[in-house]
């Protein structure tokens, strides 16, 4: 099988293609000829041994993707189309998958858009309703709204009843969020100051943070007093702000850590219980992430250094198989 490899730790420079053998399947995995493979923040940290759980040299990379399993067994038939979060090995044209992390594709989403489901509509699910308790009602900030997890908050907050409130740099980002269902836009320069204006003052219930960086100050000042909760993602603006914890006393508002591969190691049927959760939606043609980018295979490295120049809008995908 053709795949990617990752060499050494220096970034999307260190890719090679190359002729790989198949997987082997162990027990309790789903082989999956893949079609589509997705693009994400933590491939990039991988690349670069950045993140926090570091596979050894050389490995395949990939978080997500989605193909047709190959053979019956571990609860699935030979010819199913799926969607998958293998964490490692998605740039390849097989991959062998713990089953508890194959998910099921309704009949009306194609494995394109699969392959852009999996890793951020379950994070954002998670943050929203799990760790965030999430209300229909409630006034929602999405920071990064015309990335990938941004954009399926922005999805989600709306079909669960909140009004989504997104912050974008760009007119072009703009149009991207409102599309994905943000109800207002603000710039990220000078965010609090509209925020408080489009609130009449009291704040948003909730905050939904995968850049984290300069920008989380402001943050928790946005936060409504009497329950306000400020969600941390990730750091995508490669700064980890601190917390100052007196202002969470004096004002009743949390930080919520939202680890969604930690918690899957907690609990590895986590995962497929959230798909579940999300499946509805998911056939009512709800949840439809934007896709702005396509990369054949041999240009994975290319595809990397484009998400890391900022330059993705919504989701960069690679078709592993023509």
């Amino acid at each position: 099988m053709q795949g990617v490899i990752v060499t050494a730790f220096e970034g999307p420079d260190a890719l090679v293609v190359r002729e790989l053998p198949e997987p082997e399947v162990q027990e309790g995995q789903v082989l999956i000829d893949v079609e589509w493979a997705g693009v994400v923040f933590p491939d990039l940290l991988q690349t670069r041994g950045e993140y926090q759980t570091r596979p050894e040299l050389p490995f395949i990379p990939g978080w997500e993707m989605s193909g047709t399993v190959r053979t019956d067994g571990a609860g699935f038939r030979a010819g199913d189309r799926v969607a998958a979060l293998p964490v490692t090995g998605g740039f390849a044209q097989t991959a062998a998958v713990d089953a508890s992390m194959v998910f099921p594709l309704p009949d009306n989403v194609d494995t394109r858009r699969g392959a852009a489901l999996p890793l951020n509509y379950l994070t954002a699910h998670f943050a929203l309703m799990h760790r965030g308790a999430l209300r229909p009602g409630e006034v929602v900030l999405v920071h990064g709204a015309a990335g990938g997890v941004g954009s399926a908050a922005c999805q989600l907050a709306a079909a669960y009843g909140a009004r989504v409130i997104a912050v974008v740099s760009t007119d072009e980002k703009a149009e991207l969020a409102r599309s994905a269902g943000a109800h207002e836009v603000v710039r990220v320069g000078g965010f609090l100051d509209e925020v408080r204006t489009l609130t009449n003052g009291r704040g948003v219930d909730l905050v939904i943070d995968p850049v984290g960086g300069d920008r989380f100050p402001d943050s928790l000042r946005a936060l409504r007093h009497g329950g306000g909760r400020l969600l941390v993602l990730g750091f995508a603006g490669r700064g980890i702000p601190t917390v100052k914890v007196n202002r969470l006393l004096l004002t009743n508002t949390s930080v919520l850590g939202v680890g969604m591969d930690e918690y899957w190691r907690q609990d590895p049927e986590a995962a497929r219980v959230y798909w579940h959760e999300l499946w509805p939606l998911l056939k009512s043609g709800r949840l439809d992430p934007p896709i702005s980018s396509v990369f054949p295979l041999e240009q994975a490295s290319a595809a990397l250094k484009h998400l890391d120049r900022r330059e993705a809008l919504g989701r960069t995908l690679l078709q592993v198989r023509t």
